[in-house]
């Protein structure tokens, strides 16, 4: 998926991180992995957008990507 392909906010966040206004993470597989844990953890948040996150961040775990 490249930048263009993502939601408005996704793209602003990437232009940010880009322009140093936002400072780059180099972990980046990790903290994909604790935000989409936090997201799924959230009752607070629609059930089948958990679902998307827990799935998401399963496969990531189980990918052969590290940090």
């Amino acid at each position: 998926m490249k930048p263009f392909d993502c939601c408005e906010l996704v793209r602003h966040a990437y232009s940010q991180i880009g322009s140093a206004e936002l400072g780059y993470i180099p972990q980046a597989i990790s903290c994909a992995v604790k935000a989409l844990n936090e997201i799924a953890a959230d009752e607070t948040v629609p059930q089948a957008q958990r679902e998307k996150a827990a799935f998401a961040c399963a496969n990531l775990l189980i990918s052969d990507f590290e940090d």
